[in-house]
């Protein structure tokens, strides 16, 4: 683990940052990114890709956080769940799983 590299950190003009970084996700939670972005694509009534579902993720926590008195820990905001239970789908290989999620995330599944 000694090739740690400094993220890159760009001002923008609103104020924010952005900071690209790479994170490890299981297929589950970006299906479930994949199906909170088309939650948000439905109220903007444009596309919404999974930055920006994972921006607004996290937006609503640090707001949930700003709500609560100081010395309590936000709860977690939920993920809406599909008709059925992501996790309660049988093994399948992971190039199978890669597959359906990425339909799923599409709208092509």
């Amino acid at each position: 683990m000694n090739d740690r590299v400094t993220p890159a950190i760009h001002a923008l003009p609103d104020g924010e940052a952005e900071l690209t970084l790479v994170v490890r996700l299981p297929w589950e939670d970006i299906a479930r990114l994949g199906q909170e972005a088309g939650r948000l694509a439905a109220q903007a009534k444009r596309p919404v890709t999974l930055d920006e579902a994972v921006s607004h993720r996290l937006r609503s926590v640090k707001a949930a956080a700003h709500a609560k008195p100081a010395g309590e820990q936000p709860a977690p905001a939920p993920v809406p769940a599909a008709s059925g239970s992501v996790s309660s789908l049988p093994s399948r290989p992971p190039a199978e799983q890669a597959r359906q999620a990425i339909e799923r995330i599409n709208g092509t599944g």
